[in-house]
């Protein structure tokens, strides 16, 4: 049986207007997971508490079976690497920003990147095609090629589970597959688990071997693509009428959407049959 690389125990935490109760998720080691819910459900409550910038109330979140909460933030930012939606650099060379990553294995007093920070930094740039523009200033980058950067900095930290917070939001579809390629060959290549927040299901379908559904401050399912992106589960939480069937190619369950105008004129058959 594979080990968990992430484990919520009874998870209670939030808000006063908003909860997330009694959370519990395994993630074995090696998957590439992905969160989804619709606005307003919790998935970012979710994100920020396994990110520990949200305290916890009850229950426990652990790494490799240690409890998230009584590692040190640089021992911390060894195991889980963090890649946020919004990306703030400003006037920085991409190399620069990259490097940042190394911070967690720098000595008390140790200042500057040796040279295997730079190697490692290298390494993670190239796989994710941004050595290319290392010399650029990051405010220089288009959305998506910060997001490149933001990922192979989060690398450079070598962690055991990376973290992603809507990393195709606002780009469009030829960045959107060319990150989560990326992400899918780290994740094959290098056995690295991805845990991920994202909003569009298609991708999350195509992409994921584990989904996890919150609705309204709590785990609907959790589960394979097939298993859970069915059209009865997706109606129950989104309140709209979809089609599932699976993608001629990969085999993964596709959705689609239907207008209230063609909703509208399949009844208007029915009713006149």
């Amino acid at each position: 049986m594979i080990p968990n690389i992430l484990s919520i125990q009874s998870l209670c935490c939030g808000y006063p207007k908003f909860q997330l109760s009694n959370i519990k998720i395994d993630i074995p080691k090696g998957s590439f997971a992905g969160i989804i819910g619709p606005n307003g459900s919790g998935k970012t409550t979710l994100f920020r508490a396994i990110t520990g910038t949200l305290g916890i109330q009850s229950g426990k979140i652990l790494l490799n079976e240690q409890n998230l909460r009584k590692l040190s933030p640089r021992l911390r930012a060894q195991n889980i690497a963090i890649v946020s939606q919004f990306i703030e650099a400003g006037d920085m060379s991409v190399e620069d920003y990259v490097l940042m990553g190394r911070i967690p294995y720098h000595s008390r007093f140790s200042f500057f990147e040796g040279e295997e920070d730079f190697e490692i930094a290298q390494k993670y740039m190239e796989m994710t095609d941004t050595w290319r523009f290392k010399d650029r200033l990051m405010s220089e980058l288009s959305g998506g090629e910060q997001q490149l950067a933001a990922i192979a900095r989060a690398l450079t930290q070598q962690p055991h589970l990376l973290l992603l917070d809507e990393p195709t939001s606002h780009l469009d579809i030829t960045h959107q597959v060319h990150i989560l390629n990326v992400l899918q060959q780290l994740n094959q290549d290098m056995g690295l688990s991805v845990l991920m927040v994202i909003h569009d299901l298609n991708l999350a379908s195509e992409y994921c071997d584990q989904l996890i559904l919150v609705n309204q401050g709590k785990i609907h399912i959790q589960g394979t693509p097939e298993e859970v992106l069915t059209f009865q589960h997706i109606e129950d939480v989104y309140k709209t009428v979809v089609v599932t069937q699976s993608n001629p190619l990969s085999g993964k369950p596709a959705v689609f959407l239907a207008s209230r105008k063609v909703l509208k004129e399949i009844r208007e058959k029915l009713s006149n049959s």
